[in-house]
């Protein structure tokens, strides 16, 4: 899909990048969602006092929080939990992400869970995510954020392009990972939401939305827009789109 409007000042036209169908619903959803349930605008979101915020990585090894954005801007995800089945759909597809791509680009992209950071390395194995990630085990990050404890649906319900299961299977398969685990637990608060920011250089929060229920990520493509870079097709990985 393409068109054109006509120059204001009277000079012309101005073309219009070619979009799909699917990319404009998908566009139209995040708009929806965004409009109805955003948690203000994202330069009223202070994140000058998370300064004294530890996270760890897989090996137990800790640093700040703001570290992830002093120099350069992040792409900071929350998920849920490391058991949930959104969550790993959704990061298998963070996973595709090439590294290149962000280098190119100075911008990292760094998954935060809430778990253990024993539970690390399994969640990389599961979903193939080979980027940044850390846990914020006590939940300082994610309750300083405001993030949502707990499921609120709209009454048009949310869906994510990230997530193929149904909430059936997609469950039986958490719950089997959870009793087939190493160590029985839920690697995490179960009613904690998640959500993404874009912050950095330094502490300029350039995009937040927190997340209202499982369902309710932020699709990847307007991330990665949102922060200057170029889209993916994630049915096919590494596969940029030409909007």
């Amino acid at each position: 899909m393409g068109g054109f409007v006509r120059d204001p000042a009277g000079m012309g036209v101005i073309t219009l990048p070619k979009i799909t169908l699917l990319e404009v619903n998908a566009m139209a959803a995040v708009i929806t969602r965004q409009i109805v349930h955003s948690k203000g605008a994202s330069h009223d979101l202070c994140i000058s006092d998370l300064s004294d915020c530890l996270i760890f990585d897989r090996h137990g090894l800790s640093k700040t929080f703001n570290s992830l954005f002093q120099h350069n801007k992040a792409i900071i995800v929350f998920v849920r939990n490391f058991l949930c089945y959104t969550c790993k759909e959704y990061v298998e597809d963070l996973g595709k992400i090439p590294q290149q791509m962000l280098q190119e680009s100075n911008v990292r992209l760094v998954v935060i869970g809430q778990s253990s950071w024993c539970h690390i390395e399994a969640f990389c194995s599961l979903t193939g995510y080979s980027h940044e990630i850390y846990v914020d085990p006590e939940r300082q990050i994610y309750k300083k954020l405001g993030m949502r404890r707990g499921e609120t649906y709209m009454e048009t319900p949310c869906s994510s392009p990230h997530v193929k299961s149904g909430v059936l299977l997609g469950s039986l398969r958490s719950l089997w990972r959870a009793v087939t685990s190493p160590v029985f637990d839920f690697q995490g608060d179960p009613l904690q939401q998640g959500g993404a920011l874009i912050a950095g250089p330094a502490p300029e929060v350039h995009f937040a939305h927190f997340d209202m229920n499982r369902l309710d990520h932020m699709p990847i493509n307007w991330l990665l827009q949102l922060a200057g870079l170029q889209t993916l097709d994630f049915s096919e990985a590494h596969k940029i789109i030409d909007i």
